[in-house]
């Protein structure tokens, strides 16, 4: 078994890894890499030719390891697994990349429905055979329908996280590691230097935060990620019998529509029902202006505030003390959500202006943290060896020395193009 690293190598994105086994080709995620600061062009692994590649395996629907798999069908095709909810996910995240970043990538609409046309839908623990070698899909607990993935070829076992969240969340059950014996372990790195706020602190400092803005008669903005972080955030305050009404707006709708329809990938699908049932929806401008008429909290993509509907609340909103923003997702370089955190000032109609409404930052990570990763390397059977990747250079170094301080394991954190053997 020959596993190439096409990306995630000492950086978070473009996650992708051809595993070579006695001669069939497995791809093991094929994700895109945005441009820091936002804007620039993105980057994608290295190059694979589609007729070498026997099968692409879809661990999750973020873009950073989903949006490049229709490059593969733009001159060829191959087959590609995920969940079905990963599927829908990747559809609709893709389709938005594409008409929100217009001519920057090198594929379009007709190449994401030649992959959806190749699509092979499997569940959780559903063995698939290609040639001498069969894997299958285990709960990730990262985000609806998320994966780890478990390839065994010629004796041979190797485990991919994809992205990992051992203690799961409000919405999902934990990840399943009952894996068994392994020779390969490739794992995030993400979080592997920092340890998390424990969720219930994060949760009730937030729930804190949205009571003390309504008795001021403020409205709390909440800008978050449209897949999972905003639905997770409405069930926290439903679960606190907040008062108030809950706004939710732009893509997290048509996500919740998704989510609706994957009850057996949910941990508490009629609690989820519910508190979708209690949310207002956004439909249309109208909407949004008789929505900040009263006090009331309001969930709109984009998480780092790049675009989308949250531009239209953040300057609404931003100027007046009475209000409160709440940050819960993780804010990239260069982007404005950064960028308000550290300097206080947003940018509209090309000025920098002070932000006076109180702006908070949550932890609501969908990541493993620094302990959750060792401890699942302690429960991990066998005697594997260890790749370290989908961390910045430093995190993903460190994480391997630990490894190695700490089991005995031979722990590495590999180049991009680097081939390892097992």
């Amino acid at each position: 078994m020959e596993i190439k690293v096409l990306g995630a190598a000492g950086e978070v994105g473009r996650s992708a890894f051809r595993v070579n086994c006695d001669g069939t080709n497995f791809l093991l995620d094929y994700g895109v890499m945005f441009g820091s600061p936002r804007g620039s062009p993105p980057t994608y692994p290295l190059h694979v030719k589609p007729r070498d590649i026997d099968s692409v395996i879809i661990t999750h629907a973020h873009l950073d390891h989903s949006g490049c798999v229709p490059s593969l069908f733009v001159s060829g095709n191959c087959n590609v697994y995920a969940t079905p909810p990963t599927f829908e996910l990747s559809q609709l995240l893709i389709e938005d990349m594409l008409k929100i970043e217009k001519n920057a990538h090198s594929f379009g609409i007709p190449e994401v429905n030649n992959m959806m046309s190749r699509a092979k839908e499997i569940g959780f623990k559903q063995k698939v055979t290609r040639g001498n070698t069969s894997f299958e899909l285990r709960s990730s607990g990262h985000v609806l329908g998320g994966s780890t993935v478990l390839l065994e070829s010629s004796g041979k076992k190797l485990f991919y996280t994809g992205d990992i969240n051992l203690r799961g969340s409000r919405m999902l059950p934990s990840a399943d590691l009952d894996i068994g014996e392994i020779d390969l372990l490739i794992t995030e790195s993400t979080y592997s230097q920092a340890n998390q706020t424990p969720r219930i602190e994060s949760e009730q400092e937030l729930i804190e935060f949205a009571n003390e803005v309504m008795d001021r008669k403020g409205t709390l903005f909440i800008p978050s990620f449209s897949v999972e972080r905003s639905q997770e955030i409405a069930c926290v305050l439903k679960n606190a019998n907040f008062k108030h009404r809950i706004i939710m707006d732009g893509m997290a709708l048509k996500v919740n529509e998704i989510i609706l329809r994957y009850p057996e990938y949910q941990k508490e699908p009629k609690i989820f029902k519910d508190v979708i049932d209690k949310v207002v929806a956004i439909n249309d401008h109208k909407d949004r202006k008789r929505a900040l008429s009263e006090p009331c909290v309001v969930i709109s993509p984009a998480g780092m505030l790049v675009g989308g509907n949250a531009v239209y609340y953040l300057q609404q909103l931003a100027f007046d003390e009475r209000n409160g923003i709440a940050l819960v997702s993780y804010q990239g370089e260069g982007t404005p959500g950064k960028k308000l955190l550290e300097t206080g000032k947003i940018s509209t109609r090309g000025k920098d202006l002070n932000v006076v409404a109180q702006v908070k930052q949550f932890q609501f990570s969908g990541h493993a943290d620094r302990d959750s990763l060792f401890e699942m390397i302690k429960k991990i059977k066998g005697d594997p060896k260890v790749l370290t990747v989908h961390g910045d250079n430093q995190s993903c170094t460190r994480f391997a020395e630990e490894i190695h301080e700490k089991f005995g394991l031979d722990a590495h954190a590999p180049a991009i193009d680097e081939t390892i053997s097992i």
